[in-house]
C-alpha cells in the first residue's frame, strides 16, 4: 500500500484547496443574507469548478466526468470541506446510481449534469421513513405506457435547484423498491415546505410532493425492483465524502484555533500556554490524523476491488468516526475562542452548526453502528482486516 500522494494527487489537492479558498470569499455574504447567493456568482464558481478540473469527478472520462478514482474523491472533499454554508455544493459530482442509465436517458439526464448545465437530487426520504427506509410510502402505480407516483419527499438537497429528482418509490403490487427520473416541471410536482435549518446553506433541502405524477415508463432508472440496491451504492459513495469533508471542515477549525490560541493572551499569558487549552489541540489533532487515515484507506480499498458487503460497513464506519471526530473537534474550538467563537462572523461557529448534520444525514450514527454490528454478526470480523 503506497501512502504518499502521486505528483497528479498533489497537484489535485492544490487545485482543491484554491478553489476552495476562492469558495470561502462568500461565506461571509451567504450567512449574512440567509443562504442568499447571486445567481450570476453562482454560475461563476459552476464554471470555475469545472475550470479548475473538480466538477463531476466521480463519472468516467469517456462520459465527459473526471474519472477519478475513490481516493482522488476523498483528497477533493477534504479540500472543499473546508467552505463553510454548504458550499463545497459547487464542487458537484452527479449521483453514482446515474451511471445506470440507458444510452437515452444518459443523454437526457447524466451528460448535462456533467456539462454542468443541469443539476440532480436524490429524492427518497419521507416523514416517517429517515433511517427506516424500507418504511417509505411513496408508490409508483403502473398504467399504460409509464407510471404514476404519489408521495412525498423530505430533505431533498439542492431540490429547490435541480432539474430533475431521483425518485424512491414503491413500484407495481409487488411494490417493488424502483427509482424513477422525473422533470422538475412535470405536472404534480410540488414545493411543500423548505425548512430553515441550523446551517446557512446555499442551496435547500425542501420537501417537494409528488401528486399524480405521470412518468413513462423510460423514466425508470436501472430495473424494476432495484431501488434499495441502488440506494445502497449511493450511500457508500456519499458516506465517503461525508467523512472526508468533515475532516475537512475539523482542520479548517483547529487550524483557526491554533491560530487563535497562540496569539490571545490572558493572565499576562497565551492561551496556548494552558495545559487545558493545549490537551483540547492535541486531542483534535488525534481525532483528525487517525480519521483522515481510515477514510483514505477505505477508499484505497474500493479502488482495489474491496468486497461490496464489506466495503458498504467501513463506509459506514468511516462517516460515523469521522462525523462524530468532527462534532467534537469543532465544539473544542469553539471553547478556545471564548466568546467570540459563538459569533456567527467566525468560521469556527459556522463549522460547529454545519458538522452536527452530518451525524444525521445520509444515515444516522445510529444506522451506522447498526450496519457495522450487523456486518459482524453475519460475517465475522472481517470488516476490520487489513486489504490484501
Amino acid at each position: 500500500m503506497e501512502f504518499a500522494y502521486t505528483p497528479e494527487q498533489a497537484d489535485l489537492q492544490q487545485r482543491a484547496a484554491a478553489f476552495t479558498a476562492r469558495l470561502m470569499e462568500h461565506e461571509d455574504a451567504v450567512e449574512a443574507s440567509g443562504g442568499e447567493l447571486d445567481p450570476g456568482i453562482q454560475a461563476e464558481l459552476v464554471r470555475g469548478a469545472i475550470d479548475a478540473g473538480l466538477w463531476a469527478m466521480n463519472m468516467p472520462t469517456e462520459w465527459g466526468g473526471l474519472g477519478l478514482s475513490a481516493v482522488d474523491q476523498i483528497i477533493v472533499q477534504e479540500q472543499i470541506g473546508k467552505a463553510t454554508n454548504c458550499l463545497w455544493d459547487f464542487v458537484w459530482y452527479p449521483a453514482n446510481v446515474l451511471a445506470r442509465c440507458t444510452p437515452e436517458q444518459r443523454e437526457k439526464y447524466l451528460l448535462p449534469v456533467i456539462r454542468g448545465e443541469k443539476r440532480d437530487a436524490y429524492a427518497t426520504t419521507e416523514a416517517d421513513a429517515g433511517s427506516d427506509a424500507i418504511a417509505i410510502s411513496t408508490t409508483a402505480r403502473k398504467v399504460e405506457g409509464g407510471w404514476v407516483i404519489d408521495g412525498e419527499k423530505w430533505f431533498v438537497t439542492g431540490g429547490d435547484v435541480s432539474d430533475f429528482w431521483i425518485v424512491h418509490a414503491l413500484a407495481g403490487e409487488d411494490r417493488a423498491p424502483t427509482l424513477f427520473l422525473v422533470d422538475r416541471g412535470t405536472p404534480g410536482v410540488e414545493t411543500v415546505r423548505t425548512p430553515v435549518f441550523m446551517h446557512t446553506p446555499v442551496l435547500d433541502h425542501p420537501t417537494i410532493a409528488f401528486r399524480e405524477v405521470y412518468v413513462a415508463d423510460d423514466a425508470v432508472l436501472g430495473e424494476v425492483g432495484e431501488g434499495y440496491e441502488l440506494t445502497k451504492e449511493w450511500f457508500v459513495e456519499e458516506r465517503l465524502g461525508i467523512a472526508a469533508r468533515t475532516i475537512g471542515a475539523a482542520e479548517r477549525a483547529l487550524g483557526l484555533a491554533r491560530d487563535w490560541a497562540v496569539s490571545r493572551e490572558q493572565f499576562g499569558l497565551r492561551i496556548a500556554d494552558f495545559q487545558m487549552v493545549q490537551q483540547m489541540i492535541a486531542d483534535s489533532a488525534v481525532d483528525i490524523a487517525l480519521n483522515r487515515s481510515y477514510y483514505h484507506q477505505v477508499a484505497w480499498e474500493i479502488d482495489h476491488g474491496g468486497d461490496r458487503k464489506t466495503m458498504h460497513a467501513k463506509a459506514s464506519i468511516a462517516k460515523l468516526a469521522a462525523s462524530e471526530a468532527a462534532g467534537r473537534v469543532a465544539d473544542r474550538c469553539v471553547q478556545i475562542f471564548g466568546g467570540r467563537g459563538y459569533d456567527r462572523s467566525y468560521a469556527v461557529e459556522r463549522i460547529y452548526r454545519e458538522v452536527r448534520v452530518d451525524r444525521i444525514w445520509e444515515g444516522t450514527s445510529e444506522i451506522q453502528r447498526l450496519i457495522v454490528a450487523n456486518e459482524l454478526v453475519k460475517r465475522g470480523l472481517g470488516v476490520l482486516d487489513m486489504p490484501r
